[in-house]
């Protein structure tokens, strides 16, 4: 069931979806050479604790991190290892989540790392761009379906491939509701968009082909090929006949 959320919800939403903007920024001025992916869960802990809100992917299903820190060829759920060191021309992709009394905002952004090539550049342009433009089609009396379409439109177009094995989904009272969010799909299908509902969308974005791999730890995520992936994501909610971003933040790297 999808969940219509009143003004009182969209007001905690939004207060944890700044919570979550802040946080990343906090992350993105330690991003850089030499850093480990361990230091960056720990400032986003932090920030998230002294903010009067819990992290919201800490203890989910057993996994153990504020974050997750995936690198280069790794689509999602990266573990921010002490091990997992940044060098010049990475590119790292930042999941995190927050509960703030009660309720959950997630979001997720793709860094470069010192100096990065052009290709890297242009994976990371392409997915931010393909988020803004599925959020732009989550609009009242579209549907679902539309989300996904323009997405993979767009992602296709650049000459790049989405994820298809895993989604965005509704949020709220829980991490994950209804409805799955898929980054592909057909227009007017799936369900109606209606005022006061909240998704978070979440383009997964190859630079290769689209199938990917679960490692041995049961959680990494990586490309199949090899070839480096980005991954983009914010928490809207259906307010006044439009999309409004939970999330928005300045991401000063990768245009």
């Amino acid at each position: 069931m999808i969940t219509i959320k009143n003004d009182e919800e969209y007001k905690i939403m939004k207060r944890a979806g700044e919570i979550l903007a802040l946080t990343m920024n906090m992350i993105e001025k330690n991003i850089k050479p030499t850093v480990t992916a361990a230091k960056l869960d720990q400032v986003a802990y932090d920030y998230i604790i002294n903010s009067d809100a819990k992290p919201a992917f800490l203890g989910y299903k057993g996994y153990n991190y504020t974050i997750c820190a995936s690198l280069n060829n790794e689509v999602i759920h990266g573990f921010p290892l002490k091990t997992k060191v940044l060098k010049d021309g990475d590119i790292i992709s930042i999941d995190l989540g927050c509960k703030y009394k009660g309720y959950y905002a997630d979001m997720a952004a793709t860094f470069p790392v010192g100096e990065v090539n052009s290709s890297k550049l242009r994976l990371i342009k392409s997915t931010e761009k393909a988020l803004s433009i599925g959020i732009e089609n989550a609009i009242p009396g579209n549907y679902i379906g539309d989300i996904g379409y323009s997405i993979q439109e767009n992602v296709e177009s650049d000459g790049f491939s989405v994820v298809k094995e895993f989604v965005g989904h509704g949020i709220g009272l829980n991490l994950h509701e209804e409805p799955q969010i898929p980054n592909y799909g057909l227009r007017k299908t799936g369900p109606m968009i209606k005022e006061g509902m909240s998704f978070a969308i979440e383009p997964m974005v190859n630079a290769g082909k689209d199938k990917v791999i679960t490692k041995s730890d049961n959680w990494t995520v990586i490309t199949e090929d090899g070839k480096d992936s980005a991954h983009f994501e914010h928490t809207i909610f259906i307010k006044d006949g439009r999309p409004e971003i939970l999330t928005k933040f300045e991401n000063k790297r990768g245009n």
